[in-house]
């Protein structure tokens, strides 16, 4: 079976259940929508924390797998022009949003960016925490009608690779460690 066709289907199974229960809608498109700033948040307050305890190396690190990622998505949206589900689709649509190239997800790609990185090189608990929370956003782009589950896919794999070239790169030690 065609990855596209499976692709679809996987979208319809997700979408079709959007519409009819209005309070888990309500919460899909919080989650869509919104869920990304508490994502940010958390992840301000846990590099404000590792840099009060001097771990400039992680956070750099950090900073690093996010730079690679967001560049790994950009190139592949550009390689890649698969329109929105709701663009070629009759959708449930529950949220608002510009046409444009769909895969990977940015909300996507930055979630789970924002919580694999913290997890490998931070805090793997916080980690984890991030993690089920880019999850969560992830199926609800989907069930809003904004992305196919590929999308999401695509950008877990993106950010799965920055964080892996970026553990397994050499980096230079920012601080001089004292004697």
């Amino acid at each position: 079976m065609e990855v596209a066709k499976v692709n679809y289907q996987l979208f319809q199974l997700i979408n079709d259940r959007a519409g009819r229960v209005d309070g888990l809608d309500d919460v899909m498109e919080f989650a869509a929508d919104r869920l990304i700033y508490g994502v940010f948040a958390g992840f301000a307050a846990i590099v404000v924390w590792a840099l009060l305890r001097r771990r400039l190396e992680a956070v750099a690190k950090v900073f690093a797998a996010l730079l690679l990622a967001f560049a790994g998505a950009q190139l592949l949206s550009h390689l890649n022009g698969q329109p929105r589900p709701f663009q070629t689709h009759r959708v449930h649509q529950l949220i608002a949003h510009a046409p444009g190239v769909s895969l990977p997800s940015d909300h996507a790609t930055a979630a789970f960016g924002i919580a694999l990185a913290v997890g490998v090189f931070l805090h793997r608990g916080w980690g984890m925490v991030l993690l089920v929370a880019a999850a969560a956003l992830g199926l609800a782009r989907i069930w809003v009608g904004v992305h196919y589950p590929g999308d999401i896919a695509a950008a877990l794999l993106v950010a799965v690779a920055a964080v892996a070239v970026v553990a397994h790169t050499p980096f230079a030690t920012f601080v001089r460690k004292s004697t």
